[in-house]
This record gives structure tokens, C-alpha cells and sequence, in this order.
């Protein structure tokens, strides 16, 4: 891969008008190797980039003293090394990684999802029917970049951001080019669509699930407004636009879409495009139909949850364009099982259905609930959630009225604390729970309270994890610590269980 020298960096930022002042000391013909705000990684040839409200000048001091031959920054630390001093360092980001990249991003088929819930399950339900057609064909299987796991043929690890920022999402798909990958796809946050993390980036197709209030926090949006608007600048750089007909605010939605060149609308509606139906349970699998101009067939899911047939509709309305074939379709949806989304753990007598999922806002909370709840009516329902530290302040009260709504016991456990005590997120949710009169209790480990709660269920019970998913890890302050998760957790129980009922 070619690369620049300094001085075409600086015409690159002129040329986009984002460059307040810059000097190259003379070493205007001095090769860019690499680029990074991570002085971790900052090497010989690093064009580094200070960014972030916590940088500090010592960051950019480790980058010069491992070599690198300059810096992007709003401010000038008088460092005699070459800089140039831009207006805003994340609007600058994305361009020059598109420049150190040679816009990359053109050579995958590039899938972009946005929305409040689903994005998760949607895009690995994406993964399962492009991989069961791309291997079949003997080709490379799919990159993906998602909130549950980093996919890119080279990476291949838990993900701690829902969309990386521009030189981590270059560098994979640099990768995913590299190995010979042809599809990758991704979700897209509104965090990533608001600062800059996309930008540059013209999707081939994007998907706009729904959307509820979420994310509102001095950290995050300030108001449902910004969070609304932030995604739907999705549909401002894509070519096909994939449209939820069940989602709120629909007539905003489908306006913004007009943005694309093509819109493909899916969803529980007759006129959709991609239009599902005749939904029932059969056993724990999700049966339903889709239809549209080149088939209309019978579908199944393996994983719980009625929600999911508008992931699945999502998924095929993503692929449309592409004309996978009807039985990779099939197949992909069928042995699609995301990690930590609607996993679930069953006794030998069925007495307790134990599921575990990512679920962390009001709307996942109403469809996991709700939809747990038809499937199962002679249930009682036991749950277990938290919410994490220092953001999206408004899913406390409303998560909290939906778990008790339907629980007939709440656990209150820890989700992620990080910089805020588990105690102060505790008794918010507290004051949220009790005025319903719902039986609730508070213990912080979340495996202590799910092996409590195991211990004294007498009757057949749905037993509802919510939040953490199949994370082995939790967040207090900064550190993430390693633990249990909730499904390694109720399966080591359910096992013992079983054992103990083979054994009367």
C-alpha cells in the first residue's frame, strides 16, 4: 500500500478546510507508516493523533519517543515535531484514515445497521445466511464489527464499542480485505453516526431497525431529538435503504431514507416488501412466513423470542439486493444463535427456562418480557438486571416499571457500574420497584443472586438475565473484572439440578 508523506496530509485537511495552522519543519517529504491516537502503538513513521477530552501532552511525548514523525491535534504543545492543528480533531479522523487507507471501505459489500434494539441479533443473523452462501461458494467468510464480538480475519475478539472509531474501523477493513473477505457488516451507533466515527464511509446498504428513547445522558445525547437525528444520518451515505414499517416515528424514518437511491421496506405490514407473517411457536423454535417478489415460504428460528422474526425480516431485507439463494436463507436463519441474545437453558423436566440476553433499554425490556410471556403464560417470571454507570439515565425508571410489571420476583444486581458505587444505581432502581409492590431484593453479585433465586423456585418458572448476555467480565471504574457469566452460571446449576432429579 502506498504511502504519503506529511505534506500531502497537509493538503489533504486544507483541501477539506479543517486545517487551522500546521508546521512540517522541513520534513514536508517524510513517509506517514502508520497512524494511531494510541501511544501504545505509535511507532517509527506514526502520524499520531491527539484526541479525546482526557488526552494528555505525556501521550503525545511516548508517541514522539517511539517515533513518531508527527501530530493532529486542536492544540499546538509546542513539541518541536511537525503538527498540524486542526479546527476538529474528530471530523478529522475519518478523513485522513480514508486518505492512509486508500479508501478501503470500496472494495467490501459494505452492511450498516442502526436502531435501539435488535442491531446485535439482526447483524449475526446477517452473518449466518452470508457465510452459509459465501462458504458454500468456497469463498471467505464475512468480517463483522459488532457489540458482542470484533470478526475482521485477522481480529477476532470481544468488543467493548458498539462501532470503532475511524483508524481502528479502517484498520479492519483493511483486514477483512487483506484475507480475502468480500462482505462485512456492522452495526452503527448513534454515537458513531454523531462523531464522525463513519463518516467518508458510503454503505451499500443500510438498515434502520426502530427507535425508542435511549441513550440520554450528559455523556451521550442530550435529548431524544439529537439520539432520533443522529441515527437517521445513516440513510445520508448509503445506496439501498432498509426500512422497519414497525417502527415509531415511521413517516420521519421513511423521509430520511429518501436520501438513498433505493428503499426496501420490511415488517409485519402486507405491503412490505419483505413481509412476515403467520407466526406461532412450535415448541421452542419461531416459525413464520416471508414474502415477497421472489418467494414466499415457511421460516424457522432456534433461538426464543417472537421479537426476532423482525430481525430476521431485517437480515433477509439487507440481502435482497444480493439474491442469496432461498436456502442459504433458510439455513443461515435457522442455525444463527448470537452470542449472549435470548440464549437459552432448559431443565430435563422443563420446569425452569433460564434465558440470558444483552437487553439494556425500555424497548428490549418490552419485547424480551412481552414475548416471554406469550410463549410461556404458565410461567412465573423471575428477573435479574441492572443498569450501568454514568449513562442513558433514563432507561432506570422505565426498565425498572417493565421488570416488575411482569416479574413475580426482581433481582437488582450489578450491570456495569463503572464510575458511579453499585449501591447509588441500586436505590434508584429501588425507588422505581417498590412503589409497584412487586417482591423484590438487592444483591450485587450477580451470581449470588441468580443461585438464591435457583434454589427457591417451586414452581415452573422463566428465569429472565438481562443485560449482561454471555459476558465473562464486568466494568467498576475502569477495569473490566473477569466473572461467571450469567449463562455459565445457570447452566453449571441446571446441570446440577438435572443430576439431582435423575438421581430420586
Amino acid at each position: 500500500m502506498e504511502k504519503y508523506a506529511l505534506e500531502a496530509y497537509v493538503q489533504l485537511l486544507q483541501k477539506n478546510q479543517m486545517t487551522a495552522s500546521f508546521d512540517l519543519m522541513g520534513r514536508e517529504d517524510m513517509p506517514v507508516e502508520n497512524i494511531t491516537y494510541n501511544s501504545k502503538e505509535a511507532g517509527p513513521g506514526t502520524l499520531f493523533i491527539c484526541k479525546g477530552a482526557a488526552f494528555k501532552k505525556d501521550y503525545l511525548k511516548m508517541a514522539v519517543d517511539a517515533g513518531a514523525v508527527g501530530y493532529v491535534s486542536e492544540i499546538d504543545y509546542g513539541i518541536e515535531v511537525p503538527h498540524m492543528i486542526v479546527k476538529d480533531v474528530r471530523a478529522a479522523m475519518p478523513v485522513i484514515a480514508d486518505f492512509f487507507y486508500h479508501q478501503i471501505w470500496k472494495k467490501l459489500n459494505l452492511i450498516g445497521l442502526t436502531g435501539t434494539k435488535g442491531k446485535s441479533t439482526t447483524v449475526y443473523f446477517i452473518k449466518a445466511i452470508l457465510d452459509d452462501y459465501l462458504i458454500a461458494n468456497g469463498k471467505h467468510d464475512s468480517a463483522v464489527l459488532s457489540s458482542i464480538r470484533t470478526y475482521d480475519g485477522v481480529i477476532d475478539e470481544v468488543s467493548h464499542l458498539t462501532t470503532p472509531e475511524a483508524v481502528e474501523l479502517y484498520r479492519h477493513f483493511s483486514n477483512a480485505v487483506g484475507c480475502g473477505a468480500e462482505f462485512l457488516e456492522m452495526e452503527v451507533s448513534s454515537q458513531a453516526l454523531k462523531y464522525n466515527r463513519v463518516d467518508n464511509i458510503e454503505f451499500d446498504v443500510g438498515v434502520f431497525l426502530n427507535i425508542s428513547e435511549d441513550h440520554v445522558s450528559p455523556m451521550e445525547h442530550p435529548d431524544f431529538d439529537d439520539y432520533f437525528h443522529s441515527k437517521l444520518r445513516l440513510f445520508n451515505q448509503v445506496k439501498t435503504a432498509c426500512v422497519n414499517l414497525e417502527s415509531d416515528h415511521l413517516d420521519e424514518v421513511m423521509a430520511a431514507a429518501k436520501s438513498a437511491s433505493k428503499v426496501i421496506t420490511f415488517g409485519l405490514r402486507p405491503e412490505a416488501d419483505i413481509y412476515g407473517y403467520n407466526i406461532h411457536k412450535d415448541g421452542h423454535e419461531t416459525v413464520f412466513n416471508i414474502r415477497c417478489d421472489k418467494f414466499d415460504m415457511e421460516f424457522r428460528l432456534s433461538i426464543p423470542g417472537l421479537f426476532n422474526v423482525e430481525n430476521a425480516l431485517a437480515a433477509v431485507a439487507a440481502l435482497y439486493i444480493y439474491d442469496i439463494p432461498v436456502e442459504h436463507i433458510y439455513a443461515g436463519l435457522y442455525r444463527a444463535h448470537p452470542s449472549g441474545r435470548m440464549e437459552m437453558y432448559t431443565t430435563e423436566d422443563h420446569k425452569i427456562i433460564a434465558i440470558a440476553d444483552f437487553a439494556h433499554n425500555k424497548l428490549s425490556f418490552e419485547k424480551l418480557f412481552g414475548s416471554m410471556k406469550a410463549e410461556y403464560p404458565d410461567y412465573e417470571i423471575v428477573s435479574f438486571f441492572g443498569c450501568p454507570g454514568g449513562k442513558a439515565f433514563l432507561r432506570r425508571e422505565s426498565m425498572s416499571k417493565v421488570a416488575a410489571a411482569y416479574s413475580k420476583k426482581v433481582y437488582i444486581v450489578a450491570d456495569d457500574p463503572g464510575p458511579e458505587p453499585f449501591e447509588k444505581i441500586a436505590a434508584e432502581l429501588e425507588s422505581y420497584i417498590k412503589p409497584t409492590g412487586v417482591d423484590y431484593e438487592v444483591i450485587e453479585s450477580r451470581i449470588e443472586a441468580i443461585e438464591k433465586a435457583f434454589g427457591q423456585i417451586t414452581k415452573p418458572t422463566v428465569m429472565i438475565m438481562a443485560g449482561k448476555g454471555s459476558d465473562e467480565f464486568i466494568k467498576y471504574g475502569t477495569s473490566y473484572i473477569p466473572c461467571e457469566s450469567d449463562g455459565q452460571c445457570v447452566a453449571r446449576l441446571i446441570r446440577e439440578y438435572d443430576e439431582n432429579q435423575r438421581s430420586k
